[in-house]
């Protein structure tokens, strides 16, 4: 049976297409100033070219298609680096619909590194550490907290593990929202950082009392 050929659709249409897809919320939000006069210069001139005198050649409707699909390949280009930053911005250490223990995260951690899935197992082993401090009430918990925020504050009490605790916040965020793959030595050494601040006894707070 053969395929039927590709409908084309015509300028009006095109045009409408093209309007409502950079309508989106993400476009307005993410495209540059600069793209959005662009894309008002350009529907002026599709404007234009139906109130063209009669003796003018038309404008065939493909290139017009083809220069409004142009537009809009241009548009989630610029748009995307911006709606990334957006995402890492909120990178969350937990996930806001499960609220589990520590010895869960490790549960889970351990499951997924005996599957094979070491990225899962990465992410929720630096979510483990988390939970055991906070469960230690070594840290308060924090909704929204990054895992660079959540090392910085850990590596007051357990300055000694501060460049590790660093590493794996940066291993975290790569993995989880960076697309990284992770590997059995990615896991190794964050179960290695877990189980290390797990037996340290966190250094005491410093007063900040004024002396008598």
């Amino acid at each position: 049976m053969a395929a039927e050929p590709p409908v084309l659709p015509g300028a009006d249409q095109a045009r409408r297409w093209a309007a409502e897809e950079l309508a989106k919320p993400e476009y307005r939000e993410a495209a540059p100033s600069w793209l959005d006069t662009l894309w008002r210069n350009f529907l002026d001139w599709l404007q234009s070219l139906d109130a063209s005198p009669a003796g003018n050649a038309p404008v065939p409707s493909l290139v017009i298609v083809l220069v409004i699909a142009a537009i809009i390949a241009a548009a989630v280009i610029l748009a995307r680096p911006r709606l990334n930053a957006r995402a890492r911005q909120a990178s969350d250490v937990f996930e806001r619909e499960t609220i589990l223990a520590a010895a869960d995260y490790r549960d889970r951690a351990e499951a997924a590194a005996a599957a094979g899935k070491w990225g899962d197992a990465v992410v929720d082993r630096f979510r483990a550490v988390v939970r055991s401090a906070e469960g230690r009430t070594i840290l308060d918990p924090q909704p929204g907290r990054t895992a660079d925020e959540a090392a910085q504050a850990l590596s007051v009490p357990f300055n000694m593990e501060s460049r590790r605790l660093a590493r794996a916040a940066a291993t975290f965020d790569a993995i989880r929202y960076g697309n990284r793959a992770a590997g059995s030595a990615d896991y190794q050494e964050m179960a290695g950082l877990d189980a290390t601040l797990d037996a340290m006894r966190p250094a005491p707070a410093r007063s900040t009392a004024p002396l008598p």
